[in-house]
């Protein structure tokens, strides 16, 4: 999300401060409790925006199969070393449907949303667009058939020539975040998982991200991933600030949560945009050394904590 862009810098903004739900952890798995659901979706705006083109020598645009069509993305270029890297998917705060200058132009350090060390590391990047946003063909669901296009995503990604398809991770900031620890509540699919400052209940997002009947509480049930901490297979780490932002979600989580996969990391001297370009940092350089045939990806508070320590 560029910070250049003062209407999504105040939507974003309008998705923090929200309180923890009652996590009530739901007996069975999200993916069989999603298994038929039809969502009832509200209007849209029809005037959709493209994806910006983005700089050569930084992301390709490219589009992918996704359930509702060719979805556009960007992409990391070939490096032409002849190996196959590791790689990252990532999804953006606010309108996270949607990618535009944000994923390439860096923000001070209290605030880069670009996620940028990942590819400055040499771990290649994915932002992907979802159904409804930009151009893209579909509607906006708000945290549901979007998890499909983020699998597909992945799927896409891993057929990439210079892609250890074996080393593939997720992540995502505040809605984005939101929305990958949904997607990890719903496959093992990536190496590991990394959300940053999600909401444990979607109840709390503005209509322009819940676009579906917000009066049936079996939408928000679906969509909110503090009720389905069980469901999660693969290591999966939230973080916060615990300077405002969504910090009372993620100690909600890590109260209700008894899953080993599922690591709540609450960062001291952080709000929840400070955290994200140590944090970040810090990742890149594990999913570098992550290089066995399986994950052994860990993350320590005191690895966390220590870049914001006085």
């Amino acid at each position: 999300m560029p910070i250049s862009n003062p209407v999504r810098v105040l939507a974003l903004l309008g998705g923090l401060v929200l309180t923890g739900c009652n996590n009530r952890q739901e007996s069975g798995s999200l993916v069989d409790a999603r298994r038929g659901f039809q969502s009832k979706l509200t209007a849209q705006p029809a005037n959709k925006q493209p994806a910006p083109v983005p700089p050569a020598n930084v992301f390709q645009a490219v589009r992918y199969d996704a359930p509702p069509g060719k979805l556009a993305a960007y992409l990391s270029p070939d490096p032409q070393d002849g190996k196959k890297h590791p790689a990252i998917v990532w999804i953006q705060g606010g309108d996270c449907n949607s990618i535009d200058e944000g994923c390439w132009k860096k923000g001070p350090p209290s605030n880069d949303q670009s996620a940028s060390a990942f590819r400055e590391a040499g771990v290649v990047m994915m932002f992907p667009s979802l159904r409804g946003g930009n151009d893209n063909p579909g509607r906006a669901e708000g945290f549901l058939g979007e998890v499909d296009d983020v699998l597909a995503a992945a799927e896409f990604l891993g057929k990439q020539p210079y892609v250890d398809p074996a080393r593939i991770y997720l992540g995502g900031h505040s809605t984005g975040g939101t929305l990958v620890l949904l997607v990890a509540e719903c496959s093992d699919r990536f190496r590991a998982v990394f959300s940053f400052g999600p909401a444990d209940d979607v109840s709390g997002y503005p209509p322009q991200y819940t676009p579906f009947d917000r009066s049936n509480r079996k939408e928000l049930r679906l969509r909110s991933p503090g009720r389905w901490l069980a469901s999660i297979k693969s290591p999966t780490f939230v973080f916060e600030g615990k300077s405002k932002g969504n910090i009372d979600a993620l100690e909600a989580m890590a109260r209700a949560s008894e899953n080993p996969n599922a690591h709540f990391l609450p960062v001291p001297g952080a709000d929840h945009f400070s955290v994200l370009a140590p944090t970040t940092t810090l990742l890149a350089q594990k999913i570098l050394l992550d290089d066995g045939p399986t994950g052994t990806l860990t993350v320590a508070e005191d690895e966390v904590n220590k870049p914001f320590q006085r």
